[in-house]
């Protein structure tokens, strides 16, 4: 299995279940639900001298098995009948398509939709899965009215390469760019976000309708240093702890050094000059936003299992099952220790995009 086919797979329902421990997530849904149902609601006015619309077509790209899927569902419901209503239009049918990669867990994301069931009874709204990587193209041309993606798009679509020419590992010891990090390993992580933000926008140009509008959230940098603690905390962390157990003999050092996430965090300008090369949306609102991820992220161990919740599937992957108790345990030590020395990360950054399709 590549390492890119287990990113959005579902942890179950266990303790480290990713669905447990999407908390700050869940937050940073709904501090951004305010622009999804600004979408709807432009879309809605900016369309309305067209002759009604029978079907409202949105996609939710990358939607895993939370509830923040049903958050962004209930936002256009609402929306959409609140703007149908002012308009004195007809309430059109909603389709929504939940996409992930084929090894989502859909069984669960299609049960939670009692909840939707249960709030909206008298509007006519349907949801139907759309596996695939959104990297590609998933949607036939000018069906889309509406797509949104919350922490997808700084997932990439592969680990760039990251060996001299002679095969030698170039971020030895690490996992993501760091400040020990060659210029090389910072130049292909940002020419590899670059290659995958242009090929996603260039796949869901032609699948979007004229003034079509896409919310995207993900994660993001303030500063244009991609070193700084704010971008690779995380990183740094699993780093030093991989290390730590290398050190020990209970991880092989090649498969530390043969290791990097396929992850970048992007700054507002790097997302936006990709927005601007790509050349089919305009840009309708670009932010920076820091969220505080709330009074449980004060402890070392809550904030270790959401971390092995987030990270867990990859990282099993290259280093096995069976140490992982070992490894996410010495983080623990880890983070208590630097609460000890300079306290935690306290808030997150995130990038809040809303493009509009162009009318060719």
């Amino acid at each position: 299995m590549e390492v890119k086919e287990i990113l959005f797979m579902n942890k179950g329902d266990g303790e480290n279940s990713y669905v447990k421990s999407s908390g700050y997530m869940q937050k940073v849904a709904a501090a951004t639900q305010p622009m999804v149902s600004g979408a709807v609601q432009s879309f809605f006015r900016e369309n309305c001298s067209n002759p009604p619309l029978e079907v409202l077509n949105v996609a939710d790209l990358g939607c895993s098995s939370g509830p923040n899927t049903f958050t962004v569902m209930s936002t256009v419901i609402e929306s959409t009948v609140k703007s149908c209503s002012e308009l004195g239009r007809e309430i059109p049918e909603i389709q929504f398509y939940l996409n992930d990669l084929v090894g989502n867990d859909f069984n669960t994301l299609f049960k939670g939709l009692t909840v939707i069931e249960e709030i909206f009874k008298n509007v006519p709204w349907f949801a139907m899965g759309a596996p695939g990587s959104f990297h590609g193209r998933l949607f036939p041309r000018n069906s889309m009215h509406l797509v949104h993606s919350l922490y997808g798009v700084h997932w990439l679509s592969k680990v760039p390469k990251l060996t001299n020419e002679g095969g030698l590992p170039l971020n030895k010891g690490k996992i993501y760019i760091s400040k020990t990090s060659p210029p090389g390993v910072r130049e292909a992580y940002l020419s590899q976000f670059q290659e995958d933000f242009l090929l996603f926008l260039k796949c869901r140009s032609p699948e979007m309708v004229p003034d079509g509008r896409m919310v995207l959230i993900f994660h993001g940098r303030k500063s244009a240093d991609p070193t700084l603690r704010e971008s690779c905390y995380t990183w740094e962390i699993l780093a030093e702890t991989i290390s730590y157990l290398v050190s020990q003999g209970v991880i092989n050092e090649e498969k530390l050094d043969s290791f990097n996430v396929p992850y970048y965090i992007p700054s507002q300008e790097e997302a936006q000059d990709i927005v601007d090369k790509e050349g089919s949306f305009t840009i309708e609102f670009i932010d920076t936003i820091v969220v505080e991820r709330g009074s449980t992220w004060s402890r070392p161990e809550a904030r270790a299992r959401s971390l092995r919740a987030f990270t867990e599937p990859m990282i099993s992957h290259q280093f096995g099952e069976e140490v992982m108790d070992k490894l996410y345990g010495k983080v623990t030590d880890i983070l208590v220790l630097e609460d000890s020395k300079q306290g935690n990360e306290s808030s997150g950054v995130s990038i809040v995009l809303e493009l509009k399709k162009k009318k060719i």
